[in-house]
């Protein structure tokens, strides 16, 4: 019989390796854009090749919020465990496909819309893994450390991100242009079955939580074969939904536009070598995962509404000046610009697994926590870099992602307000 202490360890080494490798499977596809575009839409001018691999990638966002519903549900009335080891398998099983699309020059048209199927398919089984995680984290760890143990997942993704950028850079560093968008753009992809079954083994060997054992013990089987988590989620809890939603939208924008988009920002609208660009992005993001943790303990102990309010008032005041920086073209200015946004982010993504898992009750946590961050994610997270392409396309100024992303920060600011402290509670049954 193992200890809560012993319990709570594996959830958390489940939670995080599992999370990474969902995570290095995802962050492939956004480090190797630039290339994509050349491999799927070569009958496209630079900029049109961009964005036309980045509309794949928010394409695959669309199905986001139907994901987060049908894991929820599976979540919050079957198991957490039993939802985590079905949407890494399926995850990893799509990317790996990746690796063997044909080209457009093989199979023209069919090429790209191949690729837009896969994602799809990655999009629906990555719907249910953040909010899965951290709502199996939050049931399990202590009250006055759930922000703390719950930045474990948003800190495994930044470590599926590194190892990504480390390997793109490797990748870049060590193959010919020419070898890159014949083979070697593929090899990233390759990875993703063996780090699935890995995953997948680690979570099978896992007890669900303490929270929803109980949940299962209290609730008549009727009850639990009739009630919908969803139509509960939306005649109760409503504006709790809605708040959440808002305070995610800074968090999708801010993580897909620092963490995956600003690479190809750096080389393809500052002309930054792509070496350097992804050199600094990896600079970054090993600094940003200690910045998760140190916010997620902050949350411990100064409140999960204070940490969000925060994240979202810098983000205000200094995102136009943090882009004129990157401007100049300095290498360790644009690696110190990349930090000091890590730790903006960090500030919020830290704080956010927690505050979203305290305001819903057990038995709609998965389901409330999954549509929210996949319905914010959806509208704002897997638009960004389009968004940002597009709005740089249009204006023809450099600046515009960070009037982008303060936007999204006042809306972000805006929801906070109106959202009430939890840090202090328990866990609604």
């Amino acid at each position: 019989m193992l200890t809560d202490q012993q319990a709570l360890r594996r959830a958390t080494v489940a939670s995080f390796i599992g999370n990474f490798v969902e995570w290095f499977d995802y962050a492939a596809y956004g480090y190797l854009a630039a290339v994509i575009a050349v491999v799927f839409f070569p009958e496209t001018d630079k900029t049109t090749g961009l964005l036309a691999a980045f509309a794949v990638f928010a394409v695959s966002f669309v199905i986001r919020p139907i994901g987060g519903i049908v894991w929820g549900h599976w979540g919050d009335k079957f198991g957490r465990r039993s939802a985590l080891s079905l949407s890494i398998l399926i995850m990893s099983g799509a990317t790996f496909l990746i690796a063997f699309l044909p080209s457009y020059e093989q199979v023209g048209v069919l090429s790209p819309l191949l690729l837009l199927l896969v994602r799809l398919v990655q999009g629906f089984s990555a719907s249910g893994e953040y909010a899965g995680a951290s709502a199996f984290l939050a049931e399990y760890a202590p009250k006055n450390q759930r922000g703390f143990y719950t930045s474990m997942v948003p800190a495994s993704t930044a470590a599926g991100l590194l190892l990504g950028s480390l390997m793109v850079t490797l990748l870049h560093a060590t193959l010919t242009p020419e070898q890159m968008h014949q083979w070697g753009w593929r090899l990233p992809f390759l990875l993703a079955a063996p780090f699935g079954l890995i995953g997948r083994y680690i979570r099978l060997h896992l007890q669900d939580t303490p929270k929803f054992r109980e949940m299962e013990g209290r609730l008549a089987e009727k009850e639990k074969d009739t009630a919908l988590p969803i139509r509960q989620l939306l005649t109760t809890y409503r504006k709790k939904v809605l708040i959440a939603c808002g305070v995610v939208c800074l968090n999708a924008v801010a993580f897909y536009m620092m963490l995956s988009y600003m690479p190809t920002y750096l080389s393809v609208e500052l002309n930054v070598s792509e070496t350097l660009s992804f050199i600094s992005s990896s600079i970054a993001l090993a600094a940003y995962i200690g910045f998760v943790f140190f916010m997620g303990y902050l949350s411990d102990h100064h409140g999960r509404k204070t940490m969000l309010v925060s994240a979202s008032v810098l983000f205000i005041v200094l995102a136009v000046p943090l882009f004129q920086i990157l401007g100049h073209g300095h290498f360790w200015a644009i690696v110190l610009v990349q930090i000091v946004f890590g730790a903006l982010l960090a500030m919020n993504d830290g704080t956010l697994p927690s505050f979203l898992a305290e305001i819903f009750p057990t038995p709609v946590r998965y389901s409330g926590f999954a549509l929210s961050f996949n319905t914010g994610n959806a509208l704002m997270g897997g638009t960004a870099p389009l968004v940002s392409t597009w709005l740089i396309s249009l204006t023809g100024n450099k600046l515009a992602p960070a009037w982008y992303l303060m936007a999204i920060a006042l809306l972000a600011l805006v929801a906070m307000l109106l959202s009430h402290e939890t840090f202090r509670e328990e866990l609604p049954d």
